[in-house]
């Protein structure tokens, strides 16, 4: 059986000025990188702005688990399948962060013959975008250490400081680390930390900015630290938003890309979906949904994530109204969230989680349950797509198809895409399209004007299933602090592990009536939104015992091998 990699090094692509032309673009409003790849520039939204918009289709997932539930290959899938159905099709996509592409996931561009190409340029730096964002978050934190070193003319409180520094390695031993070190002329020895890239403030701005300006004036509201009198110091303070704004006016254009069956893709913007938003970006899907007749995106990790957060907050700032969404699952990991499995990555399954048991997936499909339930709160028909593994049975697929429908999704469609590409996802594409074609009622889950507390607690309540929230005296204090400085309005992005539906990764299935506890909530005013922390969060990750990148290599003729 060829992997990933080896079926993508495989493939025919097109020139990219051909997929491009197919969407209407023009060759001068594209930025080549070689011939398959290529930057759009921001022109061509405004010269398409008046065409109707397509249909909106966002892919999510149950809450993951380590075997992973083929999220993105249903989402590149589900596009090839559409284009065969005689569809125009764009898919939006977020780029990869290199740490997991080393670490423990590997690639990130779908798998088999539903994949992202080319697949090694994807994974890999791709335009540069994410170093961009990387160099750009730097770039403030050294005019913070600069300023203090200069005398400290803005007054800043050296504790108060929140902007750490960011690497796009998972990389443990930097999570809190001690700067300024060595003398007079090597700074301020304080406290700080590092973030991965992709956790950055700044990433989370690329993706939500509408354009050029709006990144601009986003990237000057970011708070770094108070001052001694407790007032917000800036980016803007500190004059460093428009350096910042220099070096990422090229990130600012989305990246196109092909799928394996040459449908048009956008990769852009690349924010973690536990501590961020978890969403390509504005600019991609507001130029996608112009020149096709459907947009396909993904949200990052489950619906209680990823998908909340499209709908409360990247909606909220595209104008978009999304026509339909679907859920991926698999018998597999739905057997798992019936807490009858422990399951390490990197080792070999349990056979009794391969052996025919409908009863045991079905005790565990709760949790598919809460994501329909979760989805429909939004007034957005469900699709669930239950991705097929060759050690599935018809009788599971069966009753978690049977048990999808009278949970409330509107179709429910066994998906192949995995290995036979676009004609794998035939049903369940006709099915997207019919949920799609029907009139729904897309709102939001809260109102931007309800209270910080009536926010987190609506989210908590309504999506997480908690039965109570706990605040922590901080968690008070902070909702004091943002009420009377006008933060209050902004909408909610909560911070919360991705393993489970509440915020402790051992439960599993669907927990009910738990204790949500929101230890800290902090302040992402470039971004716009509000993020309180549930439990205990990693903003850079470790490396595993064996990290993919230990297989990754060039072969004799240079080309890249192992990666995935």
């Amino acid at each position: 059986m060829l992997s990933d990699l080896e079926i993508a090094q495989q493939a025919e692509l097109k020139p990219i000025r051909e997929i491009a032309a197919g969407l209407g673009l023009k060759e001068t409003e594209l930025e080549l990188y070689g011939n398959h790849k290529a930057k759009v520039r921001l022109e061509a939204l405004e010269r398409f702005q008046d065409r109707p918009l397509g249909k909106y289709i966002d892919v999510t997932a149950i809450t993951p688990t380590p075997l992973g539930e083929g999220k993105t290959v249903t989402t590149i899938g589900l596009s090839q399948a559409l284009g065969r159905l005689g569809k125009k099709v764009i898919t939006c996509i977020r780029q990869p962060s290199l740490g997991p592409v080393f670490g423990i996931k590997g690639g990130a561009a779908g798998g088999g013959y539903s994949q992202v190409i080319p697949m090694e340029d994807f994974n890999l730096h791709l335009t540069g975008d994410v170093h961009a964002v990387g160099l750009a978050h730097n770039l403030l934190a050294a005019f913070i250490d600069n300023s203090l070193y200069h005398g400290n003319r803005l007054g800043i409180e050296p504790h108060s400081i929140s902007w750490p520094r960011v690497l796009d390695v998972s990389d443990r031993a930097l999570r809190n680390v001690v700067i300024g070190l060595g003398g007079r002329e090597d700074g301020i020895p304080r406290q700080s930390s590092f973030d991965i890239t992709v956790a950055s403030e700044v990433m989370a701005i690329l993706a939500l900015a509408t354009d050029l300006s709006d990144l601009r004036r986003r990237l000057g509201r970011v708070v770094v630290g108070f001052d001694h009198s407790g007032k917000p110091v800036t980016a803007e303070d500190l004059k460093a938003a428009g350096a910042m704004a220099v070096l990422l006016r090229d990130a600012i254009k989305p990246n196109l890309l092909q799928t394996l069956e040459h449908t048009p893709c956008l990769v852009h913007a690349g924010p973690f979906a536990n501590i961020a938003h978890g969403n390509s970006s504005v600019v991609a899907d507001r130029l996608g949904i112009r020149l096709a007749e459907y947009l396909v995106t993904e949200s990052g990790f489950g619906a209680d994530c990823g998908a909340e957060k499209f709908f409360n907050i990247k909606c909220r700032v595209s104008g978009l109204k999304p026509d339909a969404a679907v859920v991926v699952c698999s018998v597999r990991a739905l057997k798992m969230h019936s807490g009858k499995f422990r399951i390490s990555p990197g080792r070999p399954l349990p056979e009794k989680l391969l052996a025919e048991d409908p009863e045991t997936m079905l005790a565990g499909a709760e949790n598919l349950s809460k994501h329909i339930e979760n989805i429909s709160l939004f007034g957005v028909p469900v699709v669930v797509a239950v991705n097929r593994f060759p050690t599935d049975f018809d009788s599971e697929i069966k009753a978690l198809v049977d048990f999808a429908t009278r949970a409330g999704a509107r179709a429910a469609c066994e998906s192949q895409v995995w290995g036979r590409g676009g004609e794998g996802g035939r049903a369940l594409a006709e099915a997207v399209t019919a949920a799609a074609a029907e009139k729904n009622d897309f709102r939001f889950l809260y109102p931007l004007e309800a209270s910080i507390k009536e926010k987190i607690e609506t989210v908590a309540l309504k999506i997480y299933g908690a039965g109570r929230v706990e605040y922590s005296p901080l968690s008070e204090e902070k909702i004091r602090y943002y009420s009377r400085n006008g933060y209050a309005g902004l909408p909610i992005c909560m911070a919360k592990t991705h393993l489970s539906l509440s915020h402790d990764p051992r439960l599993k299935g669907r927990p009910r009536d738990f204790a949500l506890p929101i230890r800290d909530i902090r302040l992402a005013a470039g971004a716009g939104f509000l993020y309180p922390l549930c439990g205990e969060m990693r903003t850079m990750p470790g490396l595993p015992s064996e990290p993919a990148g230990n297989r990754v290599d060039l072969d004799d003729e240079g080309r890249v091998v192992g990666l995935f």
